[in-house]
């Protein structure tokens, strides 16, 4: 009996061992791991506050240079990317006959205003034959009183006389006649000149070409556009920013601004900040330009803004990967003598990288949750690593 119950204590001595190694194994592999957490310190100084926004190259005033005649391009070179200047050459457009009818309507008016020339001279003659008749007929006037001479010759006398004055008044009609038409011939050819220099398009100001919408010796219509220009104080990011963080924004704001196209960061400022808010993403447009406009540049492009709205001084910057959400407030845990506590925080701002908060110290073990462990709670013992 004594050998069969030594045999049994034996074997539950075995078991014993057994279930002692398997515990301390899955407290060291197991329990330890899992209540083990990184932990970090928070520190001070300061901090720039920023707010960003993802958004598109736009601008605020997009030229649309068109012709107000429709017809066949006869010369348009331009292309997309440009820098063209005021006044430059954009295209010209087939005038058809235009230059024909002025060149017709100038040749009009220099054969009138040679025909006045003819009349001024007739005119000359008229008054001179005039004056004759005139200085007879005073003549013979008083000889009709005296009655030396018949009524029939006075009365002859003075019908001469009186067809010289009306041969002046005549030809002055006449004069006159081609200067209104002159002056209305004159202000033809000025509307057709007018006409025929808007078929020829210049550029109305400086700008690049960011889009071409016709091809050369194509037939467009009466107003289509022909190309679009955009000039380069008018480029900026049309950025979208939620509202809750964007109502400190103003403008003149200094702003950072990063294309999706390059690793390089191109410093700007708030230039326009739209009054309407978008009902639908709860977000407000804050348009943001550059110092230096990159060139090239491409509308519509993506890019990433950083908006400066204010540095905090002297103040405890939490490390973002501390913060944590518990029982519906923000805070981190903290932990002393192995045991966590949770810390509610009045958090005053937030950058990329840190939480402005006055509510710690740098002294404070703040402990960074993983979801790949123990959920943290107050009063849970843990180690550090």
């Amino acid at each position: 009996m004594t050998y069969f119950k030594n045999m049994i204590y034996k074997k539950y001595l075995i078991y014993l061992v057994i279930i002692g190694i398997i515990g301390f194994g899955f407290y060291k592999k197991v329990y330890i791991p899992k209540h083990t957490f990184k932990t970090i310190h928070a520190s001070s100084g300061d901090m720039a506050v920023k707010v960003n926004g993802v958004g598109n190259i736009g601008a605020k005033e997009i030229y649309k240079i068109g012709s107000i005649y429709g017809g066949k391009v006869s010369l348009f070179t331009i292309n997309e990317g440009n820098f063209i200047k005021k006044g430059d050459l954009v295209a010209k457009i087939d005038s058809i006959d235009l230059s024909n009818k002025i060149f017709e309507q100038e040749a009009n008016i220099k054969k009138l205003q040679s025909d006045i020339k003819a009349l001024r001279i007739d005119k000359k003659s008229a008054i001179a034959i005039y004056d004759y008749h005139e200085g007879i007929f005073k003549k013979n006037e008083a000889l009709f009183k005296r009655n030396v001479i018949t009524e029939h010759d006075f009365q002859k006398l003075k019908t001469d006389r009186d067809v010289a004055k009306f041969s002046i008044n005549s030809l002055s009609l006449k004069i006159d006649s081609f200067y209104s038409q002159i002056a209305q011939i004159d202000e033809n050819t000025k509307g057709l000149k007018e006409r025929l220099a808007r078929y020829t398009i210049l550029a109305p100001i400086d700008g690049y070409v960011t889009k071409k919408l016709i091809a050369n010796f194509a037939i467009i219509n009466a107003n289509q556009t022909l190309i679009e220009i955009v000039q380069p104080k008018d480029v900026w990011v049309e950025t979208h920013i939620d509202t809750r963080i964007s109502g400190n924004v103003k403008v003149g704001d200094l702003a950072m601004i990063k294309l999706r196209s390059s690793n390089i960061e191109y410093k700007g400022k708030v230039t326009n900040i739209n009054p309407v808010n978008n009902s639908v993403t709860n977000e407000r447009e804050i348009d943001v330009s550059f110092d230096k406009l990159p060139i090239p540049f491409y509308l519509e492009e993506q890019a990433i803004v950083d908006i400066k709205i204010k540095q905090l001084k002297n103040i405890i910057k939490v490390p973002t990967s501390a913060l944590t959400f518990y029982k519906q407030k923000d805070g981190v845990w903290i932990v002393k003598d192995g045991i966590v506590k949770f810390k509610a925080l009045k958090i005053l701002a937030y950058n990329d990288k840190s939480a402005a908060t006055k509510e710690l110290t740098t002294s404070d073990t703040l402990v960074i949750s993983d979801p790949r462990k123990q959920s943290l709670s107050n009063g849970m013992k843990i180690y550090n690593d």
